[in-house]
């Protein structure tokens, strides 16, 4: 049996866990499937996952920036307590627990593609490691319930395989506000901050303005390339914090945030350095959105007509940056800014009062859900809406996973948690189903998955089909921004063309 755990294991975690090898797997499925030749499929497939290993060198630098800006902001604030990060949770679950969440997340993958082929919801979940985060975290509270192995396996199974197309299909509405389409969906488990955004940026944003529609004064006009207004927002940051930092602790304490300065001016230059390295991490992200969508898009015609048909890929949250890159940055700092702000309230309130944890603000999970929080924000809700759809995704990210530690069972000790709303909503309610017990606890786990089923179903069958908008009224996606709006033929629907940044080398011409 060890043998067939280490090929459960391979696949899991050199292969199905890394996005990049995961999507080059299913491009080179669907050329195939249309018949492509043997030099298209492998180009496609490479081009693919040189893709995602985009996305991949852009989010190494994103952490690497934002990384000093988090021990600054610690030393400024004062601040201990419990940073989320999924891939250290994750990292420390997989040597306690490691066979049954190989196993339950393979499950989980082949009853995704059972009810994307037999149900209306027909996504394909394409985000690897979500679902190994999401797969880890099933297993983590079932298995502290001390439910027994095999069925932590088929019962999370099948939770794994709900979810992942069920939540797609919750957001799509507001998904296809921001690409104008159905060519695709979000395949993250940040779906409930998105949802939450879109919803609050239709109530507070009726005659705001989209951000990517912001008048500059002309001497301001270098502002409107979101690399620049972004490496130059987080340069700003970085030199309030680090100068705020250095009056608190003193220059040995704030100079280490760095690995060591030689002085004062040093210090805030290297600061410096860190946000302009940010605006160039966010560049890389785009340019590898860029990437997968012209190779994967097209590919999906060959999934939607032999294996799932009408099947729509649900990818990272990263995937609709392109579409309102202001609205990324608006989204982040808005989103720390609720960070903050819960915080405070766990600080100064719910901690005292009910022992939660406190929860730090993580750098990296308020970029990537805020940065698309504020994008979905804005497709209902302009400049407005991405502000406030940030924020509430910044308070929900801030106060789910202070929750979530409560049935974690042991690892609610381990100084990190999940941090994504979907974890949080999801992981409390399986959590406390399970303390009724293994009859009891299975009972009422297997109702709340049904019910995410059933409602997913009635959504897209009553909400995405009939083509509801959820900001009826204002200008559809891409208005007033001639590049994003440019026109290309996609496989599952009509999809913005994203035009590469200024400079770009042009692109190698398409296979015959």
């Amino acid at each position: 049996m060890d043998w067939l755990v280490a090929i459960a294991e391979f696949l899991v975690n050199e292969i199905l866990s890394v996005p990049a090898f995961l999507i080059g797997i299913i491009t080179a499925v669907g050329l195939v499937a249309l018949r492509k030749s043997t030099g298209q499929v492998v180009g496609g497939a490479m081009k693919a996952t040189l893709g995602f290993l985009l996305i991949g060198a852009g989010a190494t630098l994103v952490v690497a920036s934002l990384d000093p800006l988090g021990a600054l902001i610690q030393s400024a604030a004062g601040a201990q307590g419990v940073i989320p990060t999924n891939e250290a949770i994750a990292g420390i679950a997989q040597a306690e627990y490691g066979a049954q969440v190989a196993w339950l997340m393979i499950l989980g993958f082949a009853v995704s593609l059972l009810l994307a082929r037999f149900t209306p919801l027909s996504y394909v979940f394409l985000t690897g490691h979500h679902i190994l985060f999401m797969a880890t975290l099933i297993t983590i509270v079932l298995a502290s319930a001390d439910y027994t192995g095999p069925l932590v396996v088929i019962l999370g199974g099948a939770l794994l395989g709900i979810l992942m197309v069920s939540l797609p299909a919750f957001a799509h509405p507001w998904t296809r506000r921001i690409t104008g389409d159905d060519s695709i969906a979000i395949g993250h488990f940040g779906t409930a901050g998105y949802i939450a955004a879109g919803a609050t940026g239709r109530l507070v944003g009726k005659s705001s303005k989209s951000t990517e529609d912001m008048k500059l004064p002309e001497s301001l006009r270098f502002l409107r390339d979101s690399m620049v207004a972004t490496a130059l927002s987080m340069v700003l940051m970085y030199v309030v914090v680090s100068l705020l930092a250095l009056a608190r602790v003193g220059q040995e304490e704030a100079f280490d945030a760095f690995g060591g300065a030689s002085d004062i001016g040093n210090f805030l230059m290297l600061g410096v350095t860190q946000g302009l390295q940010f605006g160039v991490a966010v560049a890389v992200i785009l340019f590898g959105v860029r990437t997968i969508l012209g190779e994967l898009v097209p590919a999906f015609q060959g999934i939607a007509a032999k294996v799932v048909p009408g099947a729509i890929p649900a990818l990272d949250a990263p995937i609709v940056f392109p579409y309102a890159q202001n609205a990324v940055l608006v989204g982040f700092l808005s989103s720390f800014v609720g960070g903050l702000l819960g915080l405070a309230v766990l600080s100064v309130w719910l901690n005292p009062a009910f022992g939660l944890a406190l929860i730090l603000p993580g750098l990296v999970p308020h970029f990537f859900t805020g940065g698309a929080a504020g994008v979905y924000g804005n497709a209902t809700g302009g400049r407005r809406g991405a502000v406030a759809g940030g924020f509430v995704n910044g308070l929900l990210i801030t106060f789910l996973p202070a929750l979530l530690l409560q049935v974690l069972g042991t690892f609610g000790t381990a100084n990190t948690t999940f941090g994504d709303t979907d974890f949080g909503w999801f992981g409390i309610l399986i959590g406390y189903g399970a303390k009724l017990g293994s009859v009891g606890g299975v009972v009422v786990i297997a109702v709340i998955g049904l019910l995410i089923l059933g409602g997913a179903i009635l959504m897209q069958k009553k909400l995405v089909e009939t083509g509801w908008d959820p900001a009826a009224g204002r200008e559809g996606p891409g208005k007033g921004d001639e590049e994003a709006a440019a026109g290309a033929t996609g496989t599952a629907g009509e999809y913005p063309k994203i035009a590469p940044p200024a400079g770009a080398p042009a692109p190698p011409p398409p296979p015959e």
